[in-house]
């Protein structure tokens, strides 16, 4: 394995595809199509409810079969099947890899450290189902006696990103009696909105740490607990009003909340994978108990889809390897996730945290460094306010950024004509990224000869097409896991460890050391550079 992760560059097939981008560089897709009538019906892949266009590639069939014999040459199969045997791929913290366990049907074993996992997820499953309904049906009451009415989650990363996007993407099957709000941020603001026009007496806050400790989260935290008893006054209210998603009883014992209402998670559940762990207790809440499982199933359908189908009709694996073509070979930069769907408005930030955060590295498994790009950055909107946005740079701009499209068939709020021009939409941008619009087509609608070079559309952008039925919690689970398996296949190839983050350890080791300087009004003996000693005492001399 070290062999391959040190000298990617190195395998037949690497060097191959790098010789093949240099002959189909400027081939354009107006002639690929040109020459391949079929072409669009054949560079398709329609599988677990899932139909892939990936037709409007700057590929052909011999990129696609160099492709798929890079994924071998680097062991691709070998890394998956370790990471569903539970193996401890997560080499620099020794930890298994199993959010795939987290939507495994009840019956199936896991093993990790000879143990099996599976009676453990079902437990905390049962136990989040219990609690949920409870809170949904009034039969969890508040301290003076009051339904629940408000549930607010405090947490930050992936105790945060994971459970606000489910939420605004699952909001047509949400409890719309009940205000469900998300708190993040260390600046106070967050805080301040959220709990604004809230009741006390009818608000649930549920505390997401793993540790007990993050810094961020239980400032929050306290702040809530503060805010609370401000109007409950006494500290039993605590017990009725906060739960926690924590491994750490003593620390959340300390906190007043009852450890009967602690909801575990494992070393082995990475946080930007956590959303379907009790992490997710705010959407099982807010969509009800049957909903999550089949949010649960659908992630389940993709994982054993990317875990046994052959990787030429592998959702995930031909993303990933797509990915890689442009980001190594293209020195693309980004991926723009571009949904043609309201609610997954905050898909791409979601996406932003598992994507850079998963494969942002610069060494290989082995710690020495790469010779080649990593993670691309990912980025996007939802259709159609980004094309009066950014799509003129996608189109006009200098540089190459892959789009992947994301549309339904059947809206969930039917309303005129809406749904039709939506998807009009969709179709019609990846085609005019794909084709363009040439100086000869330009002056043939009349255009004045100083006119058309503005006018004038290259083309040959690359994108692909997600196009499902219908979002639903189950086709939510699909998409996510797509993309986490995108992420596993790319981060297999480049021989990197995909779980780990010690990219964000030294800023937070950083702000602890100016924290205790900052309350303690020392502006003397700073031992930072003399940039952020300036700042420091700038602050401290203003504020």
């Amino acid at each position: 394995m070290t062999s391959i992760e040190t000298q990617l560059t190195e395998l037949p097939a690497w060097k191959a595809l790098g010789a093949h981008y240099k002959k189909i560089n400027d081939l354009h897709l107006r002639k690929l199509f040109a020459d391949d009538p079929k072409r669009g019906e054949r560079m398709t892949v329609d599988a677990i409810g899932i139909y892939l266009d990936y037709s409007k590639h700057r590929i052909t069939d011999e990129t696609v079969g160099l492709l798929m014999q890079l994924a071998k040459e680097a062991g691709l199969q070998a890394r998956i099947d370790a990471m569903f045997r539970g193996e401890k791929i997560n080499v620099t913290e020794n930890r298994a890899v199993l959010h795939v366990a987290l939507r495994t049907p009840k019956g199936q074993s896991i093993i990790v450290d000879g143990q099996d996992v599976m009676s453990q997820v079902q437990s905390v499953l049962d136990k989040m189902t219990d609690f949920s309904t409870r809170v949904r049906s009034g039969e969890w009451k508040g301290y003076t006696g009051k339904p629940i009415r408000n549930v607010v989650n405090i947490g930050i990363g992936g105790s945060d990103l994971g459970p606000v996007m489910a939420y605004e993407a699952l909001r047509h099957y949400c409890k719309r009696d009940m205000t469900f709000r998300f708190i993040s941020n260390i600046d106070g603001t967050d805080f301040a909105e959220a709990t604004y026009d809230l009741d006390s007496a009818e608000t649930l806050f549920i505390i997401s740490s793993k540790t007990f400790t993050t810094l961020e989260t239980m400032t929050n935290a306290h702040a809530a607990r503060e805010w609370a008893l401000k109007s409950l006054k006494h500290p039993d209210a605590i017990a009725r009003h906060f739960v926690a998603v924590s491994t750490n009883a003593e620390a959340v014992a300390k906190f007043g909340i009852d450890t009967a209402n602690m909801f575990e998670f494992w070393d082995w559940v990475g946080g930007r994978y956590s959303m379907d762990s009790a992490i997710g207790i705010s959407t099982m809440i807010a969509i009800g108990p049957d909903n999550f499982r089949a949010m649960l199933n659908g992630f389940h359908q993709m994982d054993e889809h990317f875990r046994t189908a052959p990787f030429e009709r592998n959702l995930p694996v031909l993303m990933g390897l797509l990915g890689i073509w442009y980001n190594n070979f293209f020195d693309a930069q980004t991926i723009a996730v571009l949904p043609y769907e309201q609610y997954l408005k905050r898909f791409p930030a979601y996406l932003q945290q598992l994507t850079m955060e998963s494969n942002g590295k610069h060494v290989t498994l082995a710690g020495g460094k790469v010779n080649y790009q990593t993670g691309p950055i990912y980025w996007g909107e939802p259709g159609t306010n980004g094309q009066h946005s950014f799509y003129q740079l996608i189109h006009q701009g200098t540089k190459l950024i892959p789009c992947d499209f994301i549309a339904f068939i059947k809206p969930l709020n039917p309303l005129g004509r809406h749904h039709d021009l939506l998807l009009a939409n969709v179709l019609a941008q990846a085609e005019a990224l794909a084709f363009g619009k040439t100086s000869e087509e330009v002056r043939n609608e009349g255009t004045p000869e100083w006119l058309t070079p503005h006018r004038t559309f290259v083309g040959n952008r690359p994108s692909s097409t997600i196009l499902m039925d219908e979002l639903t919690p189950e086709t939510l689970g699909k998409l996510i896991a797509l993309y986490e398996h995108c992420v596993f296949t790319q981060g297999a190839i480049w021989g990197i460890d995909s779980f780990d983050q010690w990219g964000v350890e030294l800023g937070k080791a950083l702000a602890m050391r100016i924290i205790a300087e900052l309350e303690q009004e020392i502006d003397h003996h700073l031992k930072h550079d003399s940039s952020t000693n300036t700042l420091i005492k700038r602050y401290l001399r203003e504020r």
